[in-house]
């Protein structure tokens, strides 16, 4: 059983700067690292969407053109861990997060968090 645990989230205002962690841990105690592992969100009255990916290598990280250059994902092996580092948040980053993880980048994901709230106030 995979299980990945968000933390990070919060409230902030305007332009200011969150991190938030997700680590990903077996319940058999087996070594499991995603070949992919990526960030969601999804708003209050809206479809879930794919907010950064990144691969094994963490070379090429993708982003919603939403995020791009706001946003940065990387990732520790070592650690089975992923990070989102949000700069310059806007009122419409506002929803909750979700880490994934899984073989490839797409929007279905084996594996899910439980997510974490962030609110931006303007």
């Amino acid at each position: 059983q995979v299980e990945l645990a968000e933390s990070g989230g919060g409230s902030v205002q305007a332009g200011g700067s969150l991190r938030l962690s997700c680590v990903i841990h077996t319940t058999d105690g087996n070594h499991y690292t995603p070949y992919c592992m990526s960030w969601f969100r999804q708003a209050a009255g809206k479809e879930r969407e794919m907010v950064a990916g990144a691969y094994i290598s963490g070379n090429n990280p993708f982003y919603a053109d939403s995020v791009k250059g706001r946003f940065t994902i990387s990732r520790d092996n070592a650690e089975n861990s992923v990070y989102l580092q949000m700069n310059s948040l806007k009122p419409e980053d506002t929803a909750m997060y979700f880490c994934a993880a899984d073989t490839l980048c797409t929007q279905q994901q084996d594996y899910w968090g439980q997510g974490t709230l962030v609110t931006v106030s303007s």
